[in-house]
């Protein structure tokens, strides 16, 4: 069973590089092993870029292996540089633990279920905050060269790019290395999963294991995940898509995957699903409209694993009733306008304008540039368009700014 698990592993998408593969390959057929995967915390809430790192906790977890969240309560004070273009905002320990309690909250929903391994939660603060400067750069700063660094891509890009690097940050390598050989002592913990753009810092806690306790550690790294149109994964015009409620909506959530670009649906299925993937194979060679089938099963799949079944049944109904039905649903704001009217034609702008989805002309434009707005859900990008009798549905036009404001026209 455990061999079929580095193969689901790559077939859904999630293998990008390992120290030695062979070696896990092995060692996952053998025995269940504790490995780990760690969580800063920045936010009151991780967001959908995080999400590929829960889906390999659950999947590991789902063939036996325990899981282990570290929440950087002491890493966060400091700050990762990777892929960041600037240093990170210095929160305060209060706003850090508090952060820490809501992020928990969420991994409960993917990892805490009947008959599987328990996940354990540890904090690196518990043993950052106690080391002493001097000792540890006696100890292990020996294991550390300079030169190779500078070589990081964390490092590298923000030097390339002549944005400046504090030392505070650049420490933070060799802290989480630290970690991995606090967990591999500790915790018997003998892998560590990240984002590709953790492939250094993952590695110099490889090298410091060997070097300081002669222990061998793994490494396994995600590719980052784009979008077809090359943007960041989990960013829309509205920000962040949180995974916390508070922030964002269940319905809100499901409409973020029911919107997903056509050419990013198969690939999605694959990572934010359980689905199998011969079935997921079988949908390969849909197109047309089969794929707006599949980006409704994406959303109800996607959001069933966050907020249940229940919930995302319910967010598919309101969409159901809020755009394929054209309905006005009970909550949306809406204003009356004749049809003499709507058939002079009345510029979208003024629209925009008058209902607040835009403040000003620049505001309009840069909305419009981004395809912020839509008209009975069909995405308009012509700053000249003029709603007219031709956008009547049922006697109503539906206007929609991002995914979470909407305003209907009801034609009289």
């Amino acid at each position: 069973m455990n061999k079929k698990l580095l193969t689901e592993f790559k077939n859904r998408g999630y293998f990008f590089q390992c120290t030695n593969e062979n070696y896990l390959e092995k060692l996952l057929e053998s025995k269940k092993i504790s490995f780990y995967i760690g969580f800063d915390c920045t936010a009151s809430s991780l967001h959908v870029g995080s999400l590929i790192q829960i889906m390999c906790l659950r999947l590991f977890q789902k063939f036996g292996h325990k899981p282990i969240v570290l929440l950087g309560g002491g890493t966060t004070m400091v700050g990762d540089p990777s892929g960041k273009e600037e240093s990170r905002k210095i929160l305060t320990e209060e706003q850090i633990e508090k952060n820490i309690q809501q992020i928990k909250g969420i991994f409960s929903k993917f990892l805490d279920r009947e008959n599987m391994e328990k996940v354990v939660y540890v904090n690196n603060k518990k043993w950052l905050t106690k080391l002493n400067y001097i000792d540890f750069l006696r100890t292990y700063g020996k294991h550390f060269t300079l030169n190779r660094m500078l070589t990081f891509d964390s490092v590298k890009t923000r030097l390339e790019r002549e944005q400046s690097l504090s030392f505070l940050e650049f420490n933070y390598m060799i802290l989480q290395a630290y970690d991995y050989l606090e967990l591999f002592k500790n915790n018997d913990c003998l892998l560590q999963i990240g984002g590709s753009d953790q492939w250094g810092n993952i590695v110099n806690g490889v090298d410091l294991i060997r070097k300081e306790i002669q222990g061998e550690a793994m490494g396994l790294t995600t590719p980052l995940i784009t979008t077809a149109q090359g943007k960041k994964m989990g960013k829309t015009e509205d920000g962040a898509v949180w995974l916390n409620e508070d922030l964002v909506s269940t319905y809100d959530y499901w409409q973020f995957w029911r919107n997903t670009d056509d050419r990013d649906v198969i690939r999605y299925l694959y990572l934010f699903t359980e689905l199998e993937v011969e079935t997921i194979k079988s949908y390969e060679q849909y197109t047309g409209n089969q794929l707006n089938g599949l980006k409704i099963l994406l959303a109800n799949e996607a959001t069933t694993l966050l907020h249940g079944k229940k919930a995302a049944q319910e967010a598919e109904e309101t969409s159901r009733s809020t755009f394929e039905e054209r309905s006005t649903g009970k909550d949306l704001p809406s204003k009356k306008i004749k049809k003499s009217e709507i058939e002079k034609g009345i510029a979208l702008k003024d629209v925009l304008l008058e209902i607040q989805f835009s403040s000003s002309g620049g505001d309009f434009k840069r909305n419009m540039v981004n395809g912020a707005y839509r008209i009975n859900n069909i995405i308009e990008t012509n700053e000249e368009k003029k709603i007219t009798l031709t956008d009547v549905v049922n006697k109503q036009i539906k206007i929609s700014f991002g995914k979470k404001k909407h305003f209907v026209i009801n034609v009289i």
